[in-house]
Parts: structure tokens; C-alpha cells; sequence
């Protein structure tokens, strides 16, 4: 079973005192160019937010890069790119949440994805001896076999239910004007249909735990369960699946169990379908299960990793003030907090909880 451990108690408050995160960026800057590059440390404010303040010197919103959004909560860097010729208004900016810690200059304005991955801090606390024990068993897990790709639920909107707007607009029960709104809501419908593809695979991989007689016994073909049991890692592929190199790659069809052994040893992982035109699709066995979670959506689709190997840097327990802290990386568009919920209660139906759903 994946991650079916009994809850770890312990209390997380992602606030600046337990959570931080910097962002890895995806190449060196060149030190020379028209584009002013700024490592901000913001606390308790939004990525849209440092926008904002930045417009503010009279930098048009459209001029202002960044590579990837950042939640408000916690204590966070990144790095934005402003035109060059307001250095001068950069140099005197000021604001209690928002900090410019470093400036370098680049070539090229910053665009989303021009980032390798984030480093996370994460404390836990309330944390006893006993349950300190277990998360170190969990994370060697973690680091071992790595975690399902979900997306967080900061990605449905402040009242979980961004999907469900999503769902009214896609099939006409609901008209939206706003262009950029239509693309937020459709980004979150993919998402919601990937989470609940991603789920029924891994309840699916759960149930190649049983015995070859009792698979057969309800309907599993022999060559599929052949396939399935010689396969190490505890997330089963299938014939058909979608591969791509890790962490980012390009994708190509499952063809040989030896493959498997490939993604058992991290180097490459299985995808899953964000529904849409131009996405390519799963084939095989693994297509009737994907299939199910492809809906005609009026946007272009694409693939998303459905397995990462977080990389564990450091752990330590602080037994005088009950206190589990860690810090680790993930690959651009993961969520830490996904790792912090099952790390806390396993993999269940509840993992990521959207309005309505309990």
C-alpha cells in the first residue's frame, strides 16, 4: 500500500516562522543587460503583491517578470526581472513585507518556468519523541520511492471550488468576459480531473498488492498481472503509460517492463493527461483509465509528471521544544505542502479536500 501509515501527530501553521521556500533558478544571469534582476524576500504577501508595489515606481505590470507565483503565506524568495533604466527607483524602494536582498543583470526578461525547482524549510511542532520516530521512517520512505505529483489545494481558489466555476463556464452555464480569469478557472478544472485520474491509479496500484489467484479471480488478465508484479516500485505503470526523463523531459510511451526498473532508479517517471487539444494521450491499458478523466475542455492540454523524488537535505528533532524540522527540494509546480499531508495522514480519499468534499 502507498503511504497507508496510521496519522503522525504533529501541528503545521504555514506562517514565516515555519515555512520557507527560495526559489533554484534555471540558469546563471549574465551580469550585463537590459534587464535589472531582483532576489526579493517577501513575508505574508503574494507574488501579485510585490507586482503591485513595483508598478507602483511606474513600471508597466507587463514589464515586470517572475518565473513562478509564490503563496502568501510564509517566507519566501524569488527572483523578478524590471527594465533596467529604474535602478535608481528600485534603489530607494521600501516596504515592510517586501525586501530586495540582491540585484543582478540579464539579457532576457524572466518568463513562468525559468526555474529548476524551490528549497523548502518546513517546521513541525507539538511533535513527540514517538512521532518524531515515525516521520524519520516516512521520510526515508519519501526519499526512497518519492511521492505523487498532486496539485495543492492552493490551486483552487481561496474557496476550493474553482473547478466547479471552471465546470459551468466549459459547458455554458456560466459566461466569464475576463480572458485571464477563463484561463485561471480551465487551469484548475485540468488539474482537478489530473488529482482524481492520479488517485484512481494509485488505489489501482494498491490493489496489485493481492495475490495473482485472487487478481484473476476478479477479471485481471494474466499478462497484465505478470507485468504489474515484476515491478519494484510501489506505484505500478502500465502498458501504454506516458513517460518522460525526470525531471523534465521528453515524453514517450511505456513499451518494455524494463522501463520500469528505470523509474524504480528515478530517471525517468510516468505522466498524466491536463485535458485539452494538442496533449498527447496514453494508449493501451492505460488509456481506459485515463480516458475517463479526458474531457473535451476549449484550451490546449498537456502532461504533468505524475511521480517526484523529493530531495531530502536535512532533518532534525528538537526534543526540548517538541520540534521536527526539515528542509528539502521539489521540481518547479510541486507543492510542499502535498508532502507535508502525507507525511501527516498517508494517501487518502481526503488528501486534497475541494469545497463540498469531505
Amino acid at each position: 500500500m502507498i503511504y497507508s501509515h496510521s496519522p503522525i501527530n504533529f501541528h503545521f501553521n504555514k506562517n514565516s516562522e515555519n515555512f520557507f521556500v527560495e526559489e533554484i533558478p534555471l540558469y546563471s544571469f549574465d551580469h550585463t543587460g537590459e534587464w535589472l534582476m531582483l532576489k526579493v524576500r517577501k513575508k505574508d504577501a503574494t507574488t501579485n503583491e510585490v507586482v503591485s508595489q513595483f508598478s507602483k515606481l511606474g513600471i508597466n505590470k507587463r514589464d515586470i517578470g517572475y518565473a513562478g507565483l509564490k503563496d502568501k503565506d510564509g517566507l519566501t524568495v524569488q527572483w523578478f526581472s524590471v527594465p533596467r533604466k529604474i535602478r535608481a527607483k528600485i534603489n530607494e524602494f521600501s516596504h515592510p513585507k517586501i525586501k530586495i536582498v540582491e540585484q543582478d543583470l540579464h539579457r532576457n526578461k524572466l518568463k513562468i518556468g525559468h526555474l529548476k525547482g524551490n528549497r523548502f524549510f518546513v517546521r513541525l511542532k507539538k511533535v513527540l519523541p514517538v512521532d518524531a520516530k515515525k516521520i524519520e521512517r516516512v521520510l526515508i520512505d519519501i526519499k526512497k520511492y518519492g511521492i505523487p505529483n498532486f496539485f495543492g489545494y492552493q490551486r483552487f481558489g481561496k474557496y476550493g471550488d474553482n473547478f466547479e466555476q471552471a465546470k459551468e463556464f466549459i459547458f455554458g452555464d456560466r459566461y466569464i468576459k475576463d480572458k485571464r480569469l477563463q484561463k485561471l478557472l480551465i487551469s484548475a478544472y485540468q488539474s482537478k480531473l489530473f488529482n482524481d485520474w492520479l488517485m484512481e491509479r494509485i488505489k489501482l496500484s494498491n490493489i496489485f498488492d493481492m495475490k495473482e489467484d485472487e487478481l484473476k479471480f476478479v477479471g485481471y488478465e494474466k499478462e497484465l498481472i505478470k507485468f504489474i508484479k515484476k515491478q519494484k516500485h510501489p506505484f505500478k505503470l502500465l502498458p501504454g503509460d506516458v513517460m518522460c526523463h525526470y525531471p523534465f523531459g521528453k515524453n514517450f510511451y511505456l513499451e518494455i517492463l524494463e522501463d520500469s526498473e528505470r523509474f524504480y532508479k528515478k530517471d525517468i517517471v510516468p505522466t498524466g493527461l491536463l485535458p485539452g487539444k494538442k496533449a498527447l494521450r496514453a494508449k493501451d491499458y492505460a488509456r481506459k483509465i485515463e480516458e475517463k478523466y479526458d474531457e473535451l475542455i476549449p484550451a490546449n492540454g498537456d502532461r504533468r509528471s505524475a511521480w517526484i523524488f523529493p530531495e531530502i537535505l536535512e532533518k532534525t528533532y528538537i526534543k526540548e521544544k517538541a520540534w521536527y524540522e526539515f528542509s528539502f527540494i521539489l521540481p518547479k509546480g510541486s507543492y510542499a505542502t502535498v508532502l507535508v499531508e502525507i507525511l501527516k495522514n498517508g494517501i487518502t480519499d481526503n488528501l486534497i479536500t475541494y469545497k463540498g468534499e469531505k
